[in-house]
């Protein structure tokens, strides 16, 4: 074995965690205009920079293996009205329900892991 072939075996070996970490297939089908964005909006927080691509991609993955698109879609629209989308007591009927508080915090929670996951 050449030093050659054995440094690729050893870059390939390192590169599989990294691999095995993203999804291929997540659990739950979301639709190609709420992944593209979601990927779109992670982009922009980053400077809209080619190295995040990977990343955005990999963290929408993540959530959709973590939670079904009907959940992340309410989760979604809590998280939005929390930032800001409804203020006063309006906002509040839908934001500070048990089923959002729940929504929300599956959401942070695959966030979370994605975070982890797509380094």
């Amino acid at each position: 074995m050449t030093v050659r072939s054995l440094l690729a075996l050893v870059s390939l070996a390192l590169a599989l965690p990294a691999i095995a970490a993203v999804p291929a297939h997540p659990k739950y089908d979301y639709p190609t205009a709420a992944r593209a964005d979601y990927v779109i909006g992670c982009l922009g927080s980053n400077g809209f920079s080619r190295l995040f691509l990977d990343k955005c991609s990999c963290e929408i993955d993540t959530i959709a293996n973590y939670m079904p698109y009907d959940e992340y879609e309410k989760a979604s629209t809590v998280l939005s009205l929390q930032q800001g989308g409804a203020l006063g007591q309006r906002g509040g009927l839908v934001r500070d329900t048990p089923i959002a508080k729940d929504n929300l915090a599956k959401l942070r929670t695959a966030q979370a892991e994605a975070n982890l996951r797509c380094e």
